[in-house]
C-alpha cells in the first residue's frame, strides 16, 4: 500500500547509488545475493534475542533489495535477477518470523500463523503474475519490474515496519504477528478478487497494460 509512496522518495538517491555501484563492475546479482546472505544473519541473531543486531541485518537486507534494483536499471535488467530477487526475498522473510520462533518457545504459533499468511501473499502475488504474463498484461505501479506487480494492503514497506516493531516490542510478538497475519490475509482476499475480475474473460478479450 506504501511502497508507491516510497518509491518515490528513496529511488531517486538509490539510482544515483546503484549507478556508481555499477560503475564499479558490481552486477545485481552479487547485490540480492549479498543482501540475502546479511539478512539471514537476522535469524541467528533473533534466536539469541540480540534484537538491535537483527535489526540491524534487516534493514541492511532491505537496502540491498532497493539497490540491486537500481543497479539492474543501469546494467540492464535479466529474467534470472528477477528470479533470484523474489525467491530470496520470501525465503527471507519466513527466516526472519523463523528466527523469532527460535527466540521463545512461546512465540511458534504465532510465528506459524504469520508465515501461513506469507503463503497467502505470496501465492496470490506470483500466481497472478504468471497469468498477467501469460495474457501480455503490464504495470508500471512499482517501476520497471521483471515481473507483473499487483498491489495490496500489505507489501514491502509495511513488511519491514512490522520486523522493526517486531524488534523493537519482542515481548509483543504474537499481537503484532496475529494483526499483521491478518492484513496480510485482506491482502489475498483483495488480490484474489481483482484477479477474478481480471481473468474472468476469455484472453481474446482482455485488455493489456492495466493497473488494477
Amino acid at each position: 500500500m506504501l511502497d508507491g509512496v516510497m518509491r518515490r522518495i528513496i529511488d531517486p538517491p538509490l539510482n544515483a547509488l546503484g549507478r556508481r555501484v555499477a560503475g564499479w563492475g558490481v552486477t545485481a546479482d552479487t547485490v540480492t545475493l549479498t543482501g540475502f546472505a546479511v539478512g539471514l544473519m537476522a535469524v541467528p541473531l533473533l534466536a539469541f534475542e540480540l534484537y538491535g543486531a537483527a535489526l540491524a541485518a534487516i534493514l541492511l537486507n532491505r537496502f540491498a533489495d532497493g539497490l540491486d534494483g537500481a543497479v539492474a536499471r543501469w546494467r540492464g535488467p535479466s529474467d534470472l535477477g528477477g528470479y533470484l530477487d523474489i525467491v530470496c526475498d520470501f525465503l527471507f522473510y519466513a527466516a526472519v518470523v523463523f528466527g523469532f520462533a527460535l527466540a521463545r518457545p512461546e512465540n511458534a504459533l504465532p510465528a506459524a500463523f504469520l508465515i501461513f499468511s506469507f503463503v497467502g501473499t505470496g501465492a496470490s502475488f506470483l500466481a497472478f503474475a504468471v497469468i498477467a504474463a501469460k495474457r501480455g498484461l503490464a504495470t508500471s505501479i512499482r517501476g520497471g519490474k521483471s515481473f507483473y506487480y499487483i498491489s495490496g494492503l500489505t507489501e514491502g514497506t509495511e513488511t519491514i515496519a512490522a520486523f522493526t516493531a517486531l524488534c523493537l516490542f519482542p515481548n509483543a510478538f504474537a499481537l503484532i504477528a496475529y494483526s499483521f497475519g491478518l492484513l496480510c490475509w485482506l491482502t489475498t482476499l483483495s488480490r484474489i478478487i481483482t484477479a477474478r475480475r481480471t481473468f474472468a474473460s476469455p484472453p481474446d478479450e482482455k485488455q493489456t497494460g492495466i493497473d488494477p
